[in-house]
């Protein structure tokens, strides 16, 4: 479990191709604080596990799954990658709740630079479009933002400086790939509105529950 506050910018330093699978070795040393084989660290918000630490950087194995859901099958040596480690009981959750399991890719459709700010359209997969609202939280790349505007078919985010700064996002240019990942309390509810659940409660007789 994770929370979207990103706690470091990564370096892909190889990328070992294995047919179906793929091996990620990532230099950040930040992370690995405290890190041991086995922990998950979110890498632009996939969730991966920890298989070998040699000096500041880790490996990880990458199965076909996350290769065909995420923007990490594109990934080469020099690509920067936003890190967090699982979040812990003691933590301050920052951001919002983030399983790091990606829902699916978007494409960044245009950046509008404000002052102190800026917009950021992203393009939405119709499958993901009812667990985003107004103000509701989504994650990108491993990072925990505000929906500004929700539509069908793409949303907006508005990054202050320090996330322009701190993470990948600064320099997603218009064409590159996102990965998103949803409210997990929206796509529960979701899930119970839609399983008729909720019509069984209210009709079961008085004193079975």
């Amino acid at each position: 479990m994770f929370t979207g506050i990103v706690e470091e910018l990564g370096t892909v330093t190889q990328v070992v191709d294995q047919g179906d699978a793929i091996r990620l070795t990532v230099q950040g040393p930040l992370v690995l604080e405290g890190t041991g084989l086995g922990d998950s660290i979110a890498v632009n918000g996939c969730c991966l596990t920890v298989t070998e630490i040699e000096g500041d950087e880790w490996t990880a194995d990458l199965m076909a799954e996350t290769l065909a859901k995420t923007s990490l099958s594109g990934a080469a040596p020099g690509t920067r990658v936003n890190l967090e480690r699982a979040v812990t009981v003691d933590k301050r959750l920052g951001g919002h709740i983030v399983s790091g399991h990606v829902d699916g890719v978007g494409e960044v459709l245009s950046r509008t630079p404000s002052e102190h700010w800026e917009v950021v359209e992203i393009s939405l997969p119709a499958a993901l479009a009812p667990y985003l609202v107004d103000k509701g939280s989504i994650t990108v790349d491993g990072v925990s933002l505000t929906v500004v505007t929700a539509g069908e078919d793409s949303f907006t985010v508005s990054l202050i400086p320090e996330t322009l700064a701190r993470t990948t996002l600064g320099s997603r240019a218009v064409g590159e790939l996102v990965n998103l990942e949803t409210d997990v309390i929206a796509k529960h509810v979701a899930k119970l509105l839609t399983s008729g659940l909720l019509d069984r409660l209210r009709n079961a007789p008085e004193g079975t529950l």
